[in-house]
Parts: C-alpha cells; sequence; structure tokens
C-alpha cells in the first residue's frame, strides 16, 4: 500500500537486491535437504486420487520479475541507416497488481500452466508453461553506444532518452517453456486432504514478445512473433488443500535470447539477459 509508506514490490525487490547470496545458499540448502530426505524416507507422493494413473492440473498466478543488464544491438535501413549497440542497458518490470481486482485479470504480469504428473514411483511430471513478463529498458540512462547513425561512427557514452530510444517488451517477453518436473512430498495429512509438496522444475522453449519501440521519435507498437529462445529453472512449494486444490509459490531463474525482434520498418534488435521471477498462483486438479 503505497499509501501508508509500503510497496512489496520494492520490498521485494531489495530483498533480492541484498540478500542474493543468501537466497541462492537457501535454495541449494532446500535441494541438499530433499535429497537427503528422500534417501531416508519414501517420499513418494500418494495418489490423491483412487482411478487412474496421474494428476492433471491447470495454475493461473502472477509475477514479478528481475533482469540482469544487457547489450541491445539495432539495426536498420530507415532513418539514414543505423548499426550500433548500447552496453549494459538496465531494465525493469511493470507488475500491475493493483489491476487484479480493478480490470481484466490479464493487464498484470500473469502466468498460467497446464501439468500432468505420472503418479508413479518416480514422482515425474510434464507442464505447458507460459510466463507473461514485462521488460521495459529503463529511461534516461547513460549507455556507451558504438556504431553507425545515419553514415556518421560512434563510440562514447550517450544519455538515452525518450527522444533517441524507447525500448520495452510490454505486451510481453512472453515465455513459452515445455518444463521436465520432479516433486518431492514434505508433510501429508492422514486424510491426504492437506500435503506440502516441494517442485522442481527444469525446461526451455521460445520467447514470444510483442515489443514496443521508440527509435528517433518514431514510435511502433509491433506485433507478436517467435523472436529466440529462453531456459529455465524454478523451485517451489505447492499446498494440496482439500484434494482439488492447490496454491504454491516459486523462484525461477531463465536465461532468454532475443535473436530477431522486430522494431519500426525494417530494424530488427537483438539482446539477451538473464531474469529472475517470483511467482504466486492457485490451480485446480483432477485425477486423469
Amino acid at each position: 500500500n503505497k499509501e501508508n509508506g509500503f510497496d512489496f514490490h520494492v520490498a521485494l525487490r531489495h530483498l533480492f537486491d541484498n540478500n542474493m547470496q543468501k537466497i541462492i545458499a537457501f535454495c541449494v540448502a532446500l535441494l541438499i535437504t530433499a535429497n537427503c530426505f528422500a534417501g531416508e524416507k519414501d517420499c513418494h507422493c500418494t495418489p490423491l486420487f483412487k482411478h487412474g494413473k496421474g494428476t492433471f492440473y491447470l495454475t493461473w498466478g502472477y509475477n514479478l520479475d528481475w533482469y540482469s543488464k544487457s547489450d541491445l544491438h539495432l539495426k536498420g535501413n530507415d532513418f539514414g541507416g543505423y548499426d550500433f549497440t548500447l552496453y549494459d542497458a538496465k531494465a525493469h518490470d511493470k507488475p500491475g497488481l493493483k489491476y487484479v481486482f480493478g480490470s481484466a485479470i490479464s493487464i498484470p504480469q500473469y502466468v498460467y500452466r497446464a501439468g500432468y504428473f505420472f503418479g508413479d514411483k518416480h514422482d515425474l511430471g510434464i507442464e505447458i508453461a507460459f510466463d507473461h513478463t514485462k521488460y521495459i529498458m529503463t529511461n534516461n540512462q547513460n549507455l556507451h553506444l558504438k556504431g553507425n547513425i545515419n553514415g556518421t561512427y560512434y563510440d562514447q557514452d550517450t544519455l538515452v532518452g525518450k527522444d533517441f530510444l524507447m525500448f520495452e517488451h510490454t505486451n510481453g517477453a512472453n515465455f513459452l517453456m515445455a518444463n521436465l518436473m520432479k516433486r518431492y512430498c514434505l508433510l501429508s495429512s492422514a486424510s491426504k486432504n492437506h500435503r506440502l509438496q516441494l517442485i522442481l522444475k527444469a525446461g526451455g522453449g521460445l520467447v514470444i514478445p510483442r515489443t514496443d519501440v521508440t527509435i528517433f521519435g518514431n514510435r511502433l507498437d509491433n506485433k507478436f512473433h517467435i523472436a529466440g529462445y529462453v531456459f529455465g529453472v524454478d523451485a517451489g512449494f505447492r499446498y494440496d488443500l482439500m484434494k482439488y486444490f492447490f496454491v504454491e509459490t516459486s523462484l525461477k531463474g531463465a536465461f532468454a535470447n532475443f535473436t530477431n525482434v522486430l522494431t519500426v520498418g525494417d530494424g530488427r534488435a537483438h539482446h539477451h539477459f538473464f531474469a529472475g521471477e517470483y511467482i504466486f498462483a492457485a490451480g485446480f486438479q483432477i485425477g486423469f
């Protein structure tokens, strides 16, 4: 609540920025603990549903994102021609969570999942995941520029503002991934209606952005298209509630390479970066 002096997104960003090493150490310790737990005790997740061999689920939720710096290369034949790179550009997300109850549920940064756990002793599963993440290059930052613009070669620091370049995947950087999953049961009630699981995921897929670009004062909100690839890993907790419902929260790390971003006219852009996501979601599951 910003009016009362607290912003959850800012607080969480501060937590990540100042405690990243501790968070990574905690995740590693969690994985080691899970493996030790599995070695000492049968951690197989007893099926919730008597009939059928597995569990199918659907999930909807939201995410907060953090991005590494990236080198942004732009090239095109319009405006006299240009071919240049901006180095170590910073970017941020746009969660828009205040719109969850006041407008369309697709305005904030959302996620959805469709997955299937096979229900055998290995507790493996497969999942299709879509992360609608928004990437906004920070405006008015001083970056090193190297390359040609309208026949002139530059190799200098430049203030990058809206009159020169604005670059956003605000209709989504959009990660579409196929994941392999492994789960561990940590706690379970006698009735199996309440259960806490650790779920690990790894996978890869495509980036399908819609990029909003303003270059040399000319703007275009482009179309959705396949622009590259992404790989990622995910670790989180899922709490099963009354058999059919669950809530979950997780941390995800990804590497995204945008090899062919559409810009203005015949222009193209290329950049790659590491992304961190905090995901919180709810879902529904059935025996299948």
